[in-house]
């Protein structure tokens, strides 16, 4: 059976205003501070990856800088491919609202974890079910077309989010429970028809998972 691999990295963290503001979608640039602070990480990357393997990014650029900065830290330099279906989740007219400006806005109690229930859709924007509804068909046309391959794919907290659901059969607000760190890595895998999920959140700390 073959088994398709893939890596998912979160990008990393973004500069410091625009975290002070619901950016969804938003084109925002990365830390110039963290990216010299997260060196370690970066190298970790680096040697963790698997090498050859197909490389994917958004159509954001913050996923694009943080795979050159991979790069850098002494991965070979590898062609990176866009996937637009792995953008993050449109926020519509709420994307540039300060944090506290979204709870009167809401049609629904936020989510426990999240500042909004799965089922929310921004006016003028997109719902994370609906994100999961054009995240999942293209993680499973990377798997057909790439079948036996190792993929690496930089993508958003919130389609990383919708990949684990995908895999796993989970209602948006089930995939909402989990928490994506910046540069953390998760992996996913497809074995003929089934997806197994085999780490989330890996960091440089996290012990190698035993063999089967």
């Amino acid at each position: 059976m073959q088994i398709t691999r893939f890596f998912l990295v979160r990008h990393a963290l973004v500069e410091p205003s625009s975290r002070a503001f619901l950016y969804g979608a938003m084109d925002v640039a990365l830390c110039d501070l963290a990216l010299r602070e997260e060196a370690a990480l970066y190298r970790w990357l680096a040697q963790r990856l698997p090498n050859p393997a197909r490389w994917f990014v958004t159509n954001l650029s913050r996923t694009r800088a943080t795979a050159a900065a991979i790069f850098a830290a002494g991965y070979p330099e590898a062609a990176l491919e866009a996937e637009p279906a792995f953008a993050e989740q449109h926020l519509g007219e709420w994307q540039g609202l300060p944090h506290d400006a979204l709870p009167p806005l809401l049609s629904a109690p936020a989510h426990p974890f999240w500042p909004h229930a799965g089922l929310e859709k921004p006016p003028g924007g997109e719902s994370f079910s609906e994100m999961q509804a054009r995240v999942a068909p293209a993680l499973e046309r990377r798997a057909d077309l790439l079948a036996g391959q190792d993929v690496v794919i930089v993508a958003h907290g919130g389609s990383i989010r919708a990949m684990l659901a995908h895999a796993m059969g989970l209602t948006p607000d089930q995939a909402l429970v989990f928490s994506i760190k910046n540069l953390s890595l998760t992996r996913i895998e497809k074995h003929g028809p089934d997806w197994r999920v085999a780490s989330v959140n890996e960091e440089p700390w996290t012990p190698e998972p035993a063999a089967d």
